[in-house]
């Protein structure tokens, strides 16, 4: 067999793109016996790739082979200027009108949109809810409670179904064939892998151990570069004593609208939605919050409006007097 080439090793490489390879593994890929001139040539093919950056060095004898990035041009070609992707967000069941927050934020494709929200405090509500109201727009579903595993393989789980067929009195779920307008999928990790690019993907919720947030980062990134132009949107979890969900910053460096969901007063079905973070606005929105209450067993959202802390006890429920009589122990009163 001739010595091995430059070219030989590039053409091998093609197929590793964006993983990790080993001296070990080039040479049996390309069946090179030790002891021959190809053997130790390897390494030196190697040490030039790593110069020319078709390699990136990780530790000995293992590289990255890394994915060729081409420019893309800006302005040397027609550009199609793209309108705001038009998501539409939940509405109230009684009024008919979307979230007050929703004509104040710009969504574009590619964007991800984050729901912190406390356990039992509507995530599932609002993620449906941004499922109906787009439902010809065919949006892909996962989550950790939507799905079991049945007899003959994944089902619907009974309170999912239970909620799609409640909200039936106001959501066509299927066509005029009886298909379902959207997909499910028995998705409950490496949702990178399962995003459907150019549709609204929907993900309720993303369940990272609590030794490994600083991962959420990579999950989210993953997502917004597997998306393409569609818009996913992404439920976490986040405690009660927290102002972010858990990730935090993580979460904060790749959410173009992110939401928190806390508890409201003393009813469980009353919730606060804060808008925490917003790349593209067009009206101040930033720190606003809003509260609703909801019915139906989790699936209408009634009664929402703009809140603000109480003037008499600046949020903190009480006065030298005991309970504020003012916002009856809440801490918000309606703007």
């Amino acid at each position: 067999m001739a010595e091995i080439s430059t070219f030989d090793v590039k053409e091998l490489l093609i197929g590793f793109q964006g993983q990790e390879i080993t001296l070990d593994k080039i040479r049996s890929e390309l069946q090179i016996e030790r002891g021959t001139k190809s053997y130790d040539a390897v390494r030196t093919i190697v040490f030039r790739l790593a110069e020319q950056k078709v390699l990136r060095y990780l530790s000995r004898n293992t590289y990255k082979v890394v994915r060729p990035a081409k420019p893309v041009s800006v302005f040397g070609t027609d550009r199609e200027r793209r309108p705001p992707y038009p998501l539409v967000f939940p509405r109230d069941f009684d009024t008919g009108m979307e979230m007050d927050f929703a004509c104040a934020v710009v969504i574009r494709e590619g964007d991800l949109v984050t729901v912190g929200g406390v356990k039992s405090k509507g995530k599932t509500t609002l993620c449906l809810s941004v499922c109906g109201e787009n439902i010809d727009k065919s949006p892909v579903l996962m989550g950790n409670e939507y799905t079991i595993l049945g007899d003959n393989g994944y089902e619907p789980a009974p309170r999912f179904l239970g909620r799609l067929d409640s909200m039936s009195e106001w959501v066509e779920w299927t066509n005029g064939e009886g298909v379902d307008k959207f997909t499910l999928l028995p998705v409950r990790e490496d949702y990178v892998e399962h995003i459907i690019k150019n549709r609204l993907n929907i993900i309720d919720w993303i369940n990272i151990d609590a030794g490994r947030l600083y991962d959420i980062g990579k999950v989210l990134e993953g997502i917004k570069a597997s998306v393409g132009r569609g818009v996913a949107v992404v439920a976490l979890q986040k405690s009660e004593s927290s102002s972010d969900p858990r990730g935090g910053q993580f979460v904060r460096d790749f959410s173009d609208l992110e939401l928190l969901l806390d508890g409201y007063g003393k009813s469980e079905d009353d919730i606060m939605l804060t808008v925490k973070g917003a790349k593209e606005k067009n009206a101040p929105i930033v720190g606003k919050q809003y509260a609703y209450t909801i019915i139906g067993g989790g699936t209408k959202i009634i009664n929402f409006r703009e809140v603000k802390k109480c003037p008499s006890c600046q949020g903190r429920k009480f006065t030298k007097s005991g309970e504020c009589d003012n916002c009856y122990g809440i801490g918000f009163v309606d703007k």
